[in-house]
């Protein structure tokens, strides 16, 4: 197999603002590519890359935004917080302050080498959380890095089926295993795009569950369910993450009246814009007008 580099990752460590202090390029490395560097504050979209990855925050607190398609969720992410996203994935982020991190990049092959079936095995995206250790094998990882001797190869290989197989059993989700079980998956990708289609047509307009289940042909009580599997909150938040999305937006390009950019987003009035972005993005729409 080839060596897993920089060219199988998302794009995050090809930022201008990213510092590099070392990395497994060149070393060989074909299930495993490890990172480590100092980040400056960015905001970006990318795409979906052949490998999973897991990021390790080696200071903090910072605040993280991520979503797809917008910034739908937000946490205060602490000293050895973990933000994990699956392969083939696009990826909205904001990072909110200067942070060092460890990136591990894991390759699919090896994710899913971890399955003792041809079930597929796919990584949550997740961020906020600690996992002692996903933590310490990330370390490890570092570690190896730092003092690299050709010698220790088939300990690195040893490393990236525990921390393949520990993603798998920890944090992983199998589709198929669920609906065995009697417990629901999330939302079809098709189901997932009529939903979004949804949300994006009637932006400005109350929404029930009724209607967006409707829209992905399930009852209520099994929307609610499989949504928050799909994406990590419920339907009401994620709606609040669009319209906070979209107001910034025309917050930031355009002159239209501050009330005017709430009557068009869903909100209320302007007092409930105001509060909303307060407690989303730590700022007012006036100093996002201000910014544009």
């Amino acid at each position: 197999m080839s060596e897993l580099g920089l060219r199988d990752t998302n794009g995050i460590l090809a930022l201008p603002g990213v510092r590099p202090v070392r990395s497994s390029e060149g070393l060989g490395w074909d299930r495993l590519y490890v990172s480590t560097q100092r980040e400056l504050p960015y905001r970006e979209s990318f795409p979906g890359a052949r490998s999973h990855l897991v990021i390790l925050h080696l200071d903090g607190p910072v605040t993280v935004r991520r979503g797809r398609r917008g910034l739908t969720a937000a946490r205060q992410v602490p000293r050895g917080g973990l933000f994990l996203h699956p392969a083939d994935t696009e990826l909205d982020v904001e990072l909110g302050g200067l942070l060092n991190t460890v990136h591990v990049y894991v390759s699919d092959a090896a994710l899913q080498a971890t399955a003792d079936d041809d079930r597929p095995v796919r990584l949550k995206e997740e961020f906020g959380g600690t996992d002692p250790l996903l933590e310490q094998l990330a370390l490890t990882l570092d570690g190896v890095v730092r003092r690299w001797e050709p010698s220790g190869r088939t300990y690195v290989d040893q490393l990236a089926l525990m921390t393949a197989a520990h993603l798998a059993r920890r944090h992983s989700v199998r589709q198929q295993d669920a609906e065995r079980s009697g417990r629901p998956g999330g939302l079809s990708d098709r189901q997932f795009t009529a939903v979004r289609e949804l949300f994006d047509a009637r932006l400005a307009e109350p929404l029930s569950l009724a209607d967006l289940a409707s829209a992905a042909g399930l009852s209520v009580s099994q929307f609610a369910r499989r949504f928050k599997a799909r994406t990590g909150c419920p339907p009401h938040r994620y709606l609040t993450g669009l319209r906070v999305e979209q107001a910034a937006r025309l917050l930031r390009t355009g002159d239209m009246p501050i009330a005017q950019v709430a009557a068009m987003c869903g909100f209320s009035h302007q007092e409930h814009l105001t509060r909303v972005i307060r407690s989303h993005l730590g700022t007012t729409p006036a100093v996002l007008r201000r910014e544009g």
